[in-house]
């Protein structure tokens, strides 16, 4: 879970810091400059680049993920209603590259002196590992590295970046303090109905006679009492030894009439009228026992019970290290979200309309073409 949370944390993390001493770049300057080299790039003025403490942002960077989900949305709206559809993505998108540049920089600052040298090393072990990866060719490994719009200086960057704000991230987690036994109580009160249950089972098999399905034979007796009649012969059968599955398969109306009556049901108090009653006479019969004739809502049962298993939960003792495993989850996601709010809070301040306002303006544009 930690990688996971680092990775939502880190996703839009850039390359690069703006440098002072350039001057501004116009929109049409900054796009003919590649991806892979927007690095060092001065802050732009007209709202096309986002200067934050020493990086940039730019547009392309904040709508390239966007393009391909608002392309549809672009083509079937007016640029009103596209920007109110497109916006809040947009903002997002920005908030979380300003959290990342920030989440980066608390961390180059508690790195120490000797940090820098640190990280070099580290991520050139990166990128050895890279081309590794690719067999030991260096010349594919670069190719790749083009086609996701950086080159080694950047990735070597990107890297440094990674490893120095995970670091970070796993200093502001919790002590592995011990979990006490009323937090693993409480915990697995909590969890043992979605995980630890072993849900109730009944198998049975089923005759099922149904009056209105008899044809009249006698016309001094009632369809009901005809069922009555074949049930009570149907039971004497079934003492006498003959097959329970033979004979549902021959006198029974229910539709598992040719699977010889046989039902498996968890969770039997789910059954529905008029087969709800057979789970309550299960629960006084046991195994090979057999039930009946139970009359009810036009039915008349006869039932023999294969197997029965009740609700049950696995105990703490055997569940205990999953437990365990729950609850410093919990710790530690509490910690990441409330970083996570932190920067997102220190992202949000400032008025970044304008550049906003330009990357919807963009969006839009390139998706009509």
């Amino acid at each position: 879970m930690r990688k996971c949370v680092i990775g939502l944390l880190l996703a839009a993390l850039t390359a690069g810091c703006a440098s002072k001493d350039k001057p501004a770049l116009s929109e049409a300057e900054l796009e003919r400059i590649p991806f892979a080299q927007r690095e060092d790039l001065p802050q732009a003025s007209g709202g096309f680049v986002l200067a934050v403490s020493g990086e940039t942002i730019t547009s392309d960077e904040v709508i390239a993920t966007l393009i391909k989900r608002f392309r549809p949305v672009a083509q079937r709206n007016d640029f009103e209603r596209f920007k109110e559809q497109a916006m809040p993505a947009i903002e997002q998108a920005l908030v979380t590259k300003i959290s990342n540049i920030l989440l980066y920089n608390q961390a180059k600052k508690k790195g120490g002196a000797d940090i820098d040298e640190a990280l070099e090393k580290a991520a050139e072990a990166e990128v050895k590992r890279f081309i590794v990866s690719f067999e030991g060719d260096s010349a594919k490994a670069e190719q790749a590295l083009r086609q996701r719009g950086m080159n080694w200086d950047s990735f070597k960057e990107y890297q440094k970046k990674m490893i120095l704000s995970q670091s970070y991230i796993s200093s502001q987690l919790p002590d592995d303090r011990p979990v006490t036994y009323s937090e693993l109580v409480e915990s697995y009160n909590k969890m043992k109905e979605e995980f630890f249950t072993t849900q109730a089972m009944l198998k049975f098999q089923l005759i099922d006679i149904q009056p209105a399905e008899l044809e009249a034979a006698d016309p001094n007796q009632s369809r009901l009492e005809q069922a009555e009649k074949l049930a009570d012969e149907l039971l004497e059968r079934l003492q006498a030894g003959e097959d329970f599955g033979e004979l549902a398969r021959q006198y029974s109306h229910g539709y598992r009439r040719l699977f010889g009556g046989l039902w498996k049901l968890v969770q039997p108090d789910s059954l529905a009228k008029p087969y709800d009653i057979l789970a309550a006479k299960a629960e006084k019969i046991e195994q090979g026992q057999i039930a009946g004739p139970i009359e009810t809502d036009g039915h008349i049962f006869i039932m023999k019970l294969i197997e029965k298993r009740l609700k049950s939960f696995k105990p703490l003792e055997e569940v205990q290290k999953e437990v365990e495993a729950k609850i410093v989850f919990e710790r530690r996601k509490e910690a990441i979200d409330e970083l996570s709010a932190k920067l997102v809070q220190q992202a949000a301040l400032g008025n970044n309309d304008e550049f906003i306002d330009f990357c919807v303006q963009k969006i839009y544009r390139m998706c009509n073409q």
